[in-house]
């Protein structure tokens, strides 16, 4: 899954970026409102990890923005200001979490997969599909009670169809959902994951949809 993260403290997005892609996401950094606004209007995320003090356009400014412009994908927010009239604020204007610096990295990860789960309608961390057992935390594949090792490009492709059942994903889709900016895309990427992941889990784990892309349908 692929997160934005809008923070123009370099020593905070290092750290906060570093954590999100152990923890298995794909991150974008941008340390500017006005470029956080391109990115949200040019590329689908998951999820938006929103420092208010920022440069040029402010964090708060871009999160009414957002909701005015109907999206309605997850808002992480952080800020320096931690009273209680900032956070009604905040959470008013659009955001679904708060955190005041400084934070604990591992408790911002956990309130990330928290707010994910529950946009994609699921209270526990677990994901079962059929005799599948996934563990985004663990980040683990069982098939039945056997350990499936997965590549990280494989568990990405894995979990995006997963947390869309029944929505076909094409592969220009896919690849937003594993490639950030600075990572190049190989021509037929997408067709040798799915390939991979059908010989580790199952032929008919993954659909084809003709003129579309792929799909796991729902049980």
């Amino acid at each position: 899954m692929r997160i934005l993260l809008v923070e123009d403290d370099e020593l905070i997005g290092c750290g906060i970026e570093a954590g999100l892609r152990q923890a298995g996401f794909t991150v974008d950094w941008t340390r500017d409102g006005h470029d956080a606004q391109l990115a949200l209007t040019t590329t689908e995320y998951a999820l938006v990890v929103l420092d208010l003090g920022l440069p040029g356009l402010s964090g708060m400014t871009l999160l009414k923005w957002l909701r005015q412009a109907g999206k309605d994908l997850p808002v992480l927010v952080l800020t320096a200001k931690g009273t209680v009239v900032d956070r009604v604020s905040g959470l008013e204007a659009g955001a679904d979490d708060y955190m005041g610096k400084p934070f604990d990295l591992t408790e911002l990860v956990a309130r990330c997969r928290a707010l994910l789960r529950r946009a994609q309608g699921r209270s526990v961390e677990l994901i079962r599909y059929r005799d599948l057992t996934v563990n985004p935390v663990a980040q683990t594949v069982e098939l039945g009670e056997l350990r499936v090792p997965l590549t990280s490009r494989e568990w990405a492709v894995l979990i995006q169809l997963l947390t869309n059942q029944g929505i076909p994903q094409s592969r220009s889709r896919l690849e937003e959902s594993l490639y950030g900016w600075q990572e190049e895309i190989e021509s037929n990427a997408i067709e040798v994951h799915v390939s991979n992941l059908r010989k580790k889990l199952g032929a008919q784990l993954i659909k084809t949809v003709r003129g579309i892309g792929y799909v796991v349908e729902k049980p």
